[in-house]
C-alpha cells in the first residue's frame, strides 16, 4: 500500500512538472483562498487583540453606565449614536454616596459635544467633554500646567476650560495658554490647565479634548439636562459584581423602575471584563464569517482544477489506454489522477499557508511600529484547518475527472486522436 501510494505520487509529480505554467496557475486559486483564509483569521485576532488591549488599558476595575435598555449580550443603543436621554447628573451624584454603593471610589459623568475654540484668530475642531471634577482620579491623567477645576466650579455654571495636550499646542502654538481666555460656541472661557500628553487609549484621543465643568455644557453649550454616560472606579476587583448590583438597584429606585413586575432597565450598567466578553463574541463572529467568505474563493480555485484535469484527462487519453492494455486497474487510473488533483490543492495550500503567515506578521510588524498594541497570532488549529481544506477541495473536485479517466475502455482510448 505504501509504496503504491509513493508510486502515485511520485507519477503525479513528474505530470505537474510536465506543465509548470499550468499547474501553477491552476495551483494560484488555491494559494489566494487558503492564504486569505490565514490573513483574515490572523489580522482578525490581532485587530481582536488590539481592540481587548485598548479596554484593557482603562483599567479592569471599572464599570460604566449608557443610557437605554440592552440585550444581556449586546450594546444599548446609545452605543450606536442613538440620543437616549435616561440619565441625569444627579445620578452620578447617587451612585457616589457610599449609602448606595459602598463599593465606588469615585464617579464621573460625562456630557459630550463637538465645537471650535479659537484665541486671537486661531481656531482648532475638537471634541467637548462636559465632566466633573473626579475625573483625574477615574480616568487617570495628569495636569502639565495650571490646574483641574474644582467641585464648586463644576456645579456653579463658571466657564473655565483644560485643554488637553492637542488642542494647546493647535490654538496657543508655543505660547502660554493658563489664563487667557478661549472662544466656544460664542462664549469665553477662561483656560485654567493643560493636560499632559496622553495619546489615545481605548481608541479615544485624550489630548483632542477641552474639558469643562458638566454643568456648564449641558446649560450653556447643549441646552440639556441628561448625561451621554458615566463611569465609576471600584474600590477592589473583587468587589466589582457587588458594585454593579448596588448600581443597578440605585438606578432602578431613581428612575421608578418596578423589577418585580418586569419592567426593563433604561440603562445599561456594564463592568469592564463584561465589556471584553460582548467584544469577544462580536469580534469573533465578525472574524469567523469573513474567513468563511474568503474561503469561498476555494470554490472556484477547485473548480478551475476540476476543469485542468478534465483536460488533462482528455490529452492523455491514449496514455490511459496503454497502461490499461498493459494491466493497470480501473483502481490504479482513478487513484492516480485523484493524487494529481491533491497534489495540485497541497502544494498550494502549503504555499498559501506560508504566504499568509508571512504576510500577517508583516501587517503585526507595521501595526506595532505605529504603537499599537497588536499581537501576531496565528494558531495552530487555523493552519490545521486550512490544510484540511485545501486537501478536501483536491478530493472533491478531483474525484469526478479521475472517474472519468477510470472508466475509458482501453480500445477505444489507443485509438484516440
Amino acid at each position: 500500500m505504501f509504496h503504491f501510494i509513493r508510486q502515485a505520487l511520485r507519477q503525479s509529480l513528474k505530470s505537474l512538472l510536465a506543465n509548470k505554467m499550468r499547474s501553477f496557475l491552476t495551483m494560484l486559486g488555491i494559494v489566494i483562498g487558503i492564504g486569505s483564509v490565514i490573513i483574515i483569521v490572523s489580522v482578525g485576532s490581532g485587530a481582536q487583540s488590539l481592540i481587548v488591549n485598548q479596554v484593557k488599558s482603562l483599567g479592569t476595575d471599572l464599570i460604566g453606565v449608557l443610557p437605554g435598555q440592552s440585550e444581556e449580550n449586546g450594546p444599548p443603543a446609545s452605543a450606536m449614536g442613538i440620543v437616549i436621554t435616561t440619565l441625569t447628573y444627579e445620578d452620578a451624584l447617587a451612585l457616589r454616596e457610599k449609602k448606595n454603593v459602598p463599593n465606588i471610589k469615585e464617579v464621573v459623568a460625562y456630557s459630550k459635544a463637538v465645537g471650535t475654540v479659537s484665541w486671537e484668530g486661531n481656531g482648532y475642531d475638537t471634541n467637548l467633554s462636559g465632566t466633573m471634577a473626579s475625573y483625574l482620579d477615574v480616568e487617570g491623567g495628569e495636569v502639565e500646567q495650571g490646574r483641574f477645576f474644582s467641585r464648586e466650579e463644576e456645579k456653579s455654571l463658571v466657564k473655565v476650560a483644560v485643554l488637553g495636550s492637542t488642542v494647546k499646542k493647535e490654538v496657543f502654538g508655543e505660547s502660554d495658554a493658563v489664563g487667557r481666555t478661549v472662544k466656544v460656541k460664542n462664549q469665553y472661557y477662561e483656560v485654567v490647565g493643560v493636560m499632559k500628553e496622553r495619546g489615545t487609549v481605548a481608541f479615544q484621543d485624550y489630548d483632542d479634548q477641552i474639558f469643562i465643568p458638566i454643568k456648564t455644557v449641558q446649560k450653556l453649550i447643549l441646552g440639556v439636562n441628561h448625561i451621554s454616560f458615566l463611569r465609576a472606579k471600584v474600590d477592589n476587583e473583587v468587589n466589582i459584581d457587588k458594585a454593579l448590583n448596588d448600581v443597578s438597584i440605585t438606578l432602578r429606585e431613581r428612575h421608578n423602575i418596578d423589577d418585580s413586575s418586569g419592567a426593563k432597565d433604561d440603562f445599561s450598567a456594564r463592568s469592564a471584563a463584561q465589556a471584553l466578553d460582548i467584544i469577544n463574541t462580536i469580534t469573533d463572529g465578525l472574524k469567523f464569517f469573513l474567513a468563511a467568505m474568503a474561503a469561498i474563493s476555494l470554490i472556484v480555485g477547485g473548480i478551475g482544477i476540476m476543469n485542468i484535469m478534465l483536460i488533462t484527462v482528455t490529452e492523455r487519453t491514449r496514455e490511459i489506454g496503454l497502461r490499461k492494455a498493459l494491466g493497470a486497474t480501473n483502481t490504479n487510473i482513478r487513484s492516480q489522477f485523484l493524487f494529481e488533483s491533491i497534489s495540485i490543492t497541497f502544494y498550494g495550500g502549503v504555499v498559501g499557508i506560508i504566504s499568509g503567515i508571512i504576510i500577517s506578521y508583516l501587517v503585526a510588524v507595521v501595526a506595532n511600529k505605529l504603537n499599537y498594541a497588536w499581537d501576531f497570532v496565528v494558531t495552530p488549529l487555523s493552519v490545521f484547518t486550512a490544510f484540511t481544506i485545501a486537501t478536501l477541495v483536491g478530493v472533491i473536485f478531483g474525484l469526478y475527472p479521475a472517474r472519468k479517466a477510470a472508466r475509458l475502455e482501453p480500445v477505444e482510448a489507443l485509438r484516440y486522436e
